[in-house]
């Protein structure tokens, strides 16, 4: 009885209930499973690899932590007191939930479980991102894959708040992604095309330099959104200032704009993946901003075998697009 009220004294020391069995001794738990299972200590200690003493202390420490006696020791050999039964049978669902635990550990190593969340800015989500996760989903059916498509800020917040553990973004030269706790993978970069009518009267050309815009009147995206800002500093080279017809809230709005005629309009190749019949696409000559197509991961993330699958992805499927913007094939 003393030593019993000297253990609740130091348990309580330690800020530890002595009815309640912690975490740290899972393994003295499946220990005494294992004695029970083989009938002694000698054989037990056989069976786990440990020495017979080892196993005395272990279940020693085990008894003490519990603070009821688990075995009966006679010259026979032990027995398991009603406690002991009670805890054996507690290490047997134990047991079976760390093989349960081991499985799903190998399905989620092997891509047969798990979860991918990630992000996409619009452009890119409606001509980079399908062709990767066509391919993720085939090679990979059974791995949960949900995608946010935002504008950067929102995604960049959303990186913050670990919501998503990667997401494709942009950045311009005099826009860089400046994020000390990200990790960037430049997978291509994205040209700027000008479009205009098919009526307009350069529609038959193959290629125009900025300079022959001076008295175009443009369709721009809303916002201040940074196309803008390439229009502005296209323009500024060859000393005019843009006349805006029409702001935007998307490319699509944007062509049906230029397709009647209001204006041309500058915009990156990746958002012209789905382009109208009536807008002709025309390459820029000379200096023309260009935006870089990034991949942004958390510098202190943990890449599960998932992340690391469609990282591999997006930079193949960038790869596949070609220095152009466009599919190569």
């Amino acid at each position: 009885m003393r030593g019993r009220q000297r253990l609740k004294g130091t348990e309580r020391q330690r800020g530890v209930d002595p009815q309640v069995i912690g975490i740290a001794s899972a393994e003295r738990i499946l220990l005494l499973a294992t004695v029970a299972h083989e009938g002694s200590m000698t054989a037990a200690a056989e069976a786990a690899g440990y020495s017979v003493s080892a196993i005395s202390q272990q279940i020693r420490k085990l008894e003490l932590e519990a603070g009821v006696p688990l075995l009966h020791r006679h010259s026979r050999g032990i027995f398991l007191t009603d406690a002991g039964r009670a805890t054996v049978e507690h290490a047997e669902r134990m047991r079976g939930q760390i093989t349960s635990l081991q499985h799903s550990l190998d399905d989620i190593i092997g891509l047969r479980a798990g979860a991918l969340r990630m992000g996409t800015f619009p452009t890119a989500g409606s001509s980079l991102l399908p062709a990767a996760i066509n391919r993720f989903r085939k090679e990979h059916p059974f791995v949960e894959l949900t995608v946010r498509s935002f504008r950067k800020a929102p995604l960049l917040a959303m990186l913050s708040r670990r919501e998503i553990s990667m997401s494709l973004l942009w950045e311009y030269p005099w826009s860089r992604i400046d994020h000390p706790n990200l990790d960037l993978i430049h997978l291509m970069d994205d040209p700027t095309d000008l479009v205009v009518s098919h009526t307009h009267p350069m529609a038959d050309r193959d290629s125009v330099s900025v300079s022959e815009l001076v008295n175009e009147m443009w369709v721009v995206r809303a916002e201040r959104h940074p196309v803008m800002e390439a229009i502005i500093r296209a323009s500024n080279k060859v000393g005019f200032e843009p006349k805006v017809a029409y702001e935007a809230n998307d490319y699509q709005e944007a062509q049906a704009m230029v397709a009647v005629g209001l204006g041309v309009a500058l915009v990156p190749r990746l958002a012209l993946s789905v382009q109208r019949s009536d807008v002709k696409v025309i390459r820029l000559k000379g200096i023309v901003p260009r935006r870089r197509i990034m991949l942004a991961r958390l510098a202190d993330g943990v890449s599960n075998p998932a992340d690391l699958a469609m990282v591999k992805m997006l930079i193949e499927a960038a790869q596949g697009f070609g220095a152009g913007g466009q599919p190569t094939s």
